[in-house]
C-alpha cells in the first residue's frame, strides 16, 4: 500500500478541475492508455495577457495520476503561459505535500502535459519521435525523455528512471541501455584548464553546467559556510541562488562575477549569471 499525503488523497478523492474545455486554446496529451497512464489537458488562455484563465485534465491513472493532474490545473491557472512552463515536475509533487518515489512519473506525465499544451497554444508542432528511439517498449518510453528526465531530476539510477518514467520497469530488458544512457550523460568531464567549448546540445549543456556547479563551484562556497543553488537555465541565462553565509554577503558581487567567469570559460562564453 502506497503511503498518500493527506493532500493527495483530497486531490484523488475529490479532484478539481476534471473535464475538458470546448474550443480550448492549448490541447497537451500524453502517455497511453495501454502503457497505464494517460492526460488529457486543455487550457483557455487570455490572448491579450497570455495568461491561462483555466484549465481542465481528463486521466487514466492511478491515484497519482488522478492527484498530479489535478494539482497542475491548480497551479497554472492565473500563471501566464511563460511562468507556467516553470512549474517543473517536481513543483507538482511538493504542492501535493510529496509523492512515493515509485509514483513520480505520474508528475512527469503532468509537466509533459503542459508542454504539449502550451506547444498547441503556439502553434509549434510536436515533434515525431524517430524510428528506433524507443528504449523501453514496454512502457514507449524514448532515449530522448530519459535523458531529459535524468538531468532535470539529478536521476543517476536505473531504479529512480523506473520511478519517474516507468522504463525498465517491465520485462527488464532494456536496464542495461538505461544504464548506457546514464553513464554517457553524467560523464561530461569539466576540462583541468579553459578549452574552447564545443558545441553542445541544449541537454548536454544543463548537464555540464550541473556539473561544474557541483564539483567546481560549491565545494569552494561550502568551504566558506556559503552554498548556491541551480534554480534555472534559460538560453545563455543561468539563474542561481546564493545560500549559507553568501547570502547578503558584501562580497556577492564579487562571488557571482566568478561564477559567470568559470561557466563562460567551461561551458559558453555568452553566458550571464542572474542571482535571485
Amino acid at each position: 500500500m502506497w503511503e498518500y499525503t493527506k493532500k493527495v488523497k483530497d486531490f484523488f478523492l475529490k479532484p478539481k478541475n476534471i473535464g475538458e474545455i470546448e474550443n480550448a486554446d492549448g490541447v497537451g496529451e500524453v502517455g497511453s492508455i495501454v502503457c497505464g497512464d494517460a492526460l488529457k489537458l486543455t487550457l483557455k488562455i487570455d490572448r491579450k495577457t497570455n495568461k491561462i484563465a483555466d484549465a481542465k485534465f481528463q486521466t487514466f491513472g492511478c491515484a497519482s495520476a488522478i492527484a498530479s493532474s489535478s494539482a497542475l490545473t491548480e497551479l497554472v491557472k492565473g500563471k501566464t503561459v511563460d511562468e507556467a512552463l516553470k512549474i517543473s515536475n517536481q513543483d507538482i509533487a511538493d504542492y501535493l505535500g510529496g509523492l512515493p518515489k515509485e509514483k513520480m512519473h505520474c508528475s512527469v506525465l503532468g509537466r509533459e502535459a503542459l508542454e504539449a499544451a502550451v506547444a498547441n497554444f503556439r502553434g509549434i508542432p510536436v515533434a515525431v519521435e524517430e524510428e528506433g528511439s524507443v528504449v523501453c517498449k514496454c512502457f514507449n518510453v524514448t532515449e530522448e525523455k530519459i535523458r531529459k528526465v535524468a538531468i532535470e531530476n539529478h536521476l543517476r539510477t536505473v531504479d529512480e528512471i523506473t520511478d519517474y518514467t516507468k522504463a525498465g520497469g517491465g520485462c527488464g530488458e532494456c536496464r542495461a541501455d538505461i544504464e548506457d544512457i546514464l553513464r554517457d550523460i553524467w560523464s561530461l568531464k569539466t576540462p583541468e584548464k579553459p578549452l574552447k567549448p564545443k558545441k553542445l546540445t541544449n541537454l548536454q549543456k544543463i548537464a555540464l553546467i550541473q556539473e561544474i556547479i557541483e564539483k567546481e563551484i560549491r565545494p569552494g562556497l561550502q568551504a566558506d559556510g556559503g552554498d548556491i543553488e541551480l534554480i534555472d537555465i534559460d538560453g545563455h541565462k543561468v539563474i542561481i541562488a546564493l545560500r549559507g553565509m553568501c547570502t547578503g554577503c558584501a562580497m556577492a558581487g564579487v562571488t557571482l562575477e566568478g561564477i559567470q567567469k568559470k561557466l563562460r570559460e567551461l561551458v559558453n562564453e555568452e553566458i550571464i549569471i542572474e542571482a535571485q
